[in-house]
């Protein structure tokens, strides 16, 4: 390993050399052999003797692989992957069920997100440009092996919602003051979104969302926990869509 290897690697930590070399990292042979199987393109891997196979494959020292790992605990390989381009069509917004981030900065419940829109059959997530990287590696570890399944993209979603909301697609929101989530109609398809960790969703955002939701807690009038970590709030969101679905 060289010292130029290092230091590529290290740089990938930050958004700015992720978007310089167009590559990210993903660490540990479980999630690296999905990575191999999948339609991304492994630049390089770098793992412990015995793991990978291959002319990519570069063998390494337990005390490099230490050297080279971006996690707290260092794993026993770790890949630079090309980061994937998908195409984004506006007009299909909404046919499915679609997730809409607005500002959600937290790395770990971006990568939950993702997870969860993956087990849900959720293909695509919107995300505003202040949130979370996708390709951070806090997230792709979090997302164990979703980011592979869901195309994320970001882009304003003023815009973006407007015109979904001129297309008459429903859009839905979570609000403190919105509607029972489980005495709500709610359709097939549609865009779910979810707001920033601290101030929900913003003014600017709120103002496309045609059907407010609330999570009610239980019982009704009881009052514990302030709100929902926005991770938390997505699955149960997503699972209520899923089994009025299937209930059609």
């Amino acid at each position: 390993m060289t010292k130029a290897e290092l230091q590529l690697v290290r740089s990938l930590a930050d958004k700015r050399g992720r978007t310089e070399t167009g590559l990210f990292v993903a660490e540990g042979e479980k999630l690296i052999g999905e990575l191999r199987a999948s339609h991304l393109h492994m630049r390089r891997i770098f793992a412990l003797e015995g793991l990978f196979e291959g002319p990519e494959v570069e063998c390494v020292a337990p005390r490099d692989m230490e050297r080279l790992s971006l996690l707290k605990t260092p794993s026993n390989s770790l890949a630079l992957v090309e980061i994937p381009r998908y195409r984004f069509d506006a007009a299909a917004v909404g046919r499915e069920l679609t997730l809409a981030l607005d500002q959600v900065q937290n790395p770990g419940n971006l990568g939950t997100i993702i997870r969860l829109a993956d087990w849900f059959g959720i293909r695509d997530i919107v995300c505003s440009p202040d949130s979370a990287d996708c390709f951070n590696p806090k997230v792709v570890q979090a997302t164990m092996g979703a980011i592979l399944r869901v195309r994320l993209h970001y882009m304003e979603l003023d815009a973006l919602l407007a015109d979904a909301a001129r297309r008459r697609t429903p859009i839905y929101g979570t609000f403190l003051e919105g509607e029972n989530l489980y005495d709500t109609e709610l359709t097939t398809g549609g865009i779910v979104v979810m707001g920033n960790e601290g101030r929900g969703i913003s003014e600017r955002v709120a103002r496309h969302i045609g059907r407010k939701l609330l999570i009610p807690p239980y019982p009704a009038d009881r009052r514990g926990s302030e709100s929902l970590n926005v991770a938390m709030a997505t699955g149960i969101v997503c699972a209520e869509f899923r089994r009025r679905a299937a209930g059609h």
